[in-house]
């Protein structure tokens, strides 16, 4: 395809060098007197009358629209405005030749109560208009930044930015922080595509505003993703050219909504920080649906009224002490809190769209640090020290993570607040390194579909496709957002190669060769030229390879003949005869987890699969219900051999079915304690039935114990009979562990929180692990004797313990003389002190 032109038409998807506008694809209190007010409706839907009850002005501050510019003698806003710049045409003045930048003023600022046409949130303001936009409402990165940039430098302290691109920009990210670094706030649209959230507003210190529908919904067009902030009105009735009035919708008119309800908030705050400006419209926005932050409707939506009326919070999370009142944050934003001194601790949540990498930073006090414990979906614990300014990266598994945060100076006494700011960079897929044709990821020669990832700068996919019989060919490549505008390339081994890009951003690319012959096809996947930079997203590469296949493992119609089968390697086969049977066998060295699945079985086929012993005798059988397309038999299975028999009730020779054996040795019936520390530990206490592991035959040893887990084993530890009636409002008697927790409430070792709760998902503590421990022991503790370790006091409140359980050489620390009373305590750590004190 022709290289783009850095130009392109108004409400266009795809921007390369260029930015769209995002707009139009379209109580009581203090009331205004303009003739159009009652058109006004999404005033009423914030509650601005109750916040101009407070205040309706404001020209202490200026506020710049990089856009089209404005209607500059439009007579409801030119007594708003103050000098700008046309960026277009630097010798005349910034005129709106579009129309879009005079919709975003009148939202902000049209003059209120001036019996004239429509008011703005604001009816008294300092607008300054910056045209970096043509008149189809087009333009460069280049001029979008120079916009910001002029309007930081000429005092503006707000900047509305009612557009957007798909791309990401260093050239964009610098001059947004220059922007944050000088104290002046960004607010942007998120976009009108039902995709992911365009730049600036995916930038993480730019508020980014989406749209709400007049019902109190997310409008379904509006993009959605980890850097949402908050929802305003999606339909808006505000000035137009030619000092008209008219009605538009769009992001691009919620965005203003939220820049005007900040300027109003810095009239009764004219102190506060842009950050914290940030912060309390999250702060004081309605929960849409679920409580907390979400990726569709953010913090909520807009409330001019609680802006005007709630006082800011040093910390809107609290309280977070526990892992059970963690708040949700998005993967990819800034948000503020603080510490209320060094025993405060503050947990949050965060829910990965994919494998990958956090990168986690406090701003605070340089001279402090914080410890960090993250616990990942899988439920690894990885423990960290983060200095004020540092970033740490944190590998995270697609779904929640969980990040415990706490000063590691543990006797401050006064509140520390802090900025949290998150990134993510997606996983390297599993083909790299393939970003040469030489060193391509040769594919299996059958019909498949794989996900890959531009995860790095210039990231270059390439892949071969070995054709062995004559046939069809179509290729597809498609992407889950917006921020990928996919490329394919396709050449036959020695021929000239094809390039397809018929689409835009995000726009399935399709390649059908209706006839391929035996040798190599080179695939490569790139991103348009000018999206060099790594992308948040997954790209979908699929073959549908049609051709008469050959079985590979014939003859093996009979057990005698059976394909002889290498565990964790996959094999294919056909069943091209209503009579034809294929047999495998494979070899058990040892206990083993082993699993025998069967997938890739073609529509509407039902295939029917037998497991037998060495002796030929049945052991199990299995088979799928079209359009299910794949089954399995798992088990304990002792050491030998064992067949595998399949067959099916309709013959196929254009796929291939595939078979794969995988075993993983057992060790006292788990597949994940072999060679680990705590192993002898877990063995003799499984042996003991004290302990037991998942259904998935592991037992997870560095993953943190709960206190249901770490009450249950020690119940069945200490055969404890007796129990008390025990009321929680978080566990009832249908919980697992009730029974458990009941005889523990009566020994006198664990019960419950001062507000009622138990909180029995709640990591255990290595403090909390030695007191459970010592107090099933009947150990009382005892004060005399020195501290036995550096980073407790005689005033921490399991001294005695510690004191008593380390002079009886029950417990130790770490080799630099600390113990970490505060770490989440594992599952191996708690089950080897426990058999250490059965021995």
């Amino acid at each position: 395809m022709n290289e783009r032109s850095w130009i392109h038409t108004l409400f266009s998807t795809g921007v390369i060098l260029a930015v769209f506008l995002i707009c139009c694809p379209t109580a009581y209190g203090a009331e205004a007197d303009d003739p159009f007010y009652a058109k006004q409706s999404y005033l009423q839907q914030i509650h601005m009358n109750e916040a101009w009850d407070v205040a309706q002005v404001n020209t202490n501050i200026t506020i710049a629209i990089v856009d089209t510019g404005v209607d500059l003698n439009h007579p409801d806003l030119k007594p708003n405005l103050v000098p700008g710049i046309n960026l277009i045409h630097p010798e005349l003045p910034p005129a709106d030749d579009n129309g879009h930048g005079t919709n975003v003023a009148g939202v902000i600022a049209a003059m209120g109560n001036n019996d004239r046409g429509v008011a703005g949130i604001l009816w008294r303001a300092r607008i300054m208009p910056i045209k970096a936009l043509e008149a189809d409402g087009s333009g460069g990165e280049q001029r979008l930044g120079e916009g910001i940039r002029y309007a930081v430098d000429h005092g503006a302290k707000i900047v509305v930015l009612s557009l957007g691109l798909n791309k990401y920009s260093a050239y964009m990210s610098d001059i947004v922080k220059y922007a944050e670094e000088r104290d002046v706030l960004l607010v942007a649209a998120t976009g009108n595509e039902g995709n992911r959230v365009k730049y600036p507003a995916a930038y993480p210190t730019v508020l980014a505003v989406g749209g709400l529908t007049a019902d109190g919904t997310a409008d379904s067009r509006s993009n959605t993703g980890p850097e949402v902030d908050l929802l305003a009105p999606w339909d808006v009735f505000t000035t137009g050219l030619d000092g008209n009035y008219e009605s538009k919708d769009g992001t691009s008119m919620a965005a203003p909504q939220a820049a005007a309800v900040a300027a109003l908030a810095w009239t009764r705050n004219p102190g506060m920080k842009a950050y914290e400006i940030r912060q309390f419209l999250r702060q004081t926005a309605q929960d849409l649906g679920g409580k907390g932050w979400d990726e569709t409707t953010g913090y909520g939506m807009l409330r001019a009224d609680r802006m005007m009326t709630e006082m800011y919070l040093a910390d809107m999370y609290e309280p977070n002490n526990r892992k059970d009142q963690a708040k949700s944050i998005s993967v990819s934003k800034k948000i503020s809190a603080s510490f209320a001194g060094g025993s405060d601790i503050d947990w949050y949540y965060v829910d990965a769209p994919y494998d990958g990498t956090i990168n986690l930073s406090l701003d605070m006090n340089s001279a402090m640090s914080a410890s960090v414990q993250h616990t990942n979906a899988t439920g690894v614990l990885t423990s960290k020290t983060v200095q004020g300014g540092q970033v740490i990266p944190l590998k995270v598994s697609k779904g929640r993570s969980y990040f415990q945060l706490q000063l590691t100076e543990r006797g401050q006494t006064m509140n520390v607040p802090y900025q949290l700011e998150t990134s993510f960079d997606i996983y390297r897929d599993p083909y790299e390194d393939n970003d040469k044709q030489f060193m391509s990821y040769v594919l299996p020669s059958r019909s498949l579909s794989i996900k890959g990832t531009f995860h790095q700068y210039n990231d270059t996919d390439w892949f071969e496709f070995p054709v062995e019989q004559s046939g069809s060919l179509r290729i597809r490549l498609s992407t889950d957002t917006a921020r990928m505008d996919p490329v394919l390339l396709v050449q036959k081994q020695g021929e000239k190669s094809v390039i397809l890009d018929k689409g835009d951003d995000g726009v399935t690319e399709t390649m059908f060769i209706p006839e391929v012959f035996p040798g190599s096809y080179y695939i490569r996947v790139t991103n348009v030229k000018d999206y060099a930079n790594p992308v948040v997203g997954e790209y979908t590469l699929s073959f549908e390879y049609d051709a008469k296949l050959i079985d590979p493992n014939e003859p093996n119609n009979r057990s005698y003949q059976a394909t002889t089968v290498s565990l964790n390697t996959p094999y294919n086969g056909l069943l091209d005869k209503l009579d034809d049977v294929d047999w495998y066998q494979f070899t058990v060295d040892e206990e083993s987890l082993v699993q025998v699945r069967l997938t890739d079985i073609p529509s509407p086929a039902t295939m029917y699969m037998n497991l037998y012993d060495g002796a030929l005798k049945p052991i199990a059988s299995s088979m799928n219900t079209p359009p299910n397309d794949s089954q399995q038999l798992s088990g304990r299975f002792q050491p030998g051999t064992y067949y595998v028999k399949l067959n099916t009730n309709r013959t196929f020779d254009h796929h291939m079915y595939q078979l794969l054996v995988s075993a993983q040795p057992l060790t006292g019936g788990y597949t994940d304690i072999r060679g680990h520390w705590a192993q002898d530990a877990i063995l003799s206490l499984s042996s003991k039935q004290v302990i037991n592991g998942y259904d998935d035959y592991t037992f997870q040893p560095d993953r943190p114990i709960t206190r249901a887990e770490a009450t249950a084993v020690l119940s069945r530890a200490f055969n404890w009979s007796k129990q008390r009636a025990v009321s929680y409002t978080d566990l009832n008697e249908s919980h697992w562990a009730y029974g458990y927790i009941a005889h523990a409430a009566q020994a006198g070792v664990i019960d419950g929180y001062p507000d009622r709760t138990f909180a029995p998902d709640q990591p255990v503590s290595r403090m909390e692990m030695t007191a459970m421990l010592a107090r099933s022991m009947n150990m009382t503790g005892k004060r005399r004797g020195n501290v036995p370790f550096t980073d407790v006091d005689e005033n921490y409140w399991g001294i005695g313990l510690l004191k008593q359980m380390k002079a009886e050489g029950w417990i130790s620390g770490y080799a630099d003389g600390s113990f970490h009373p505060d770490q989440q305590a594992t599952r191996g750590e708690f089950v080897t002190l426990l058999s250490h004190l059965l021995r």
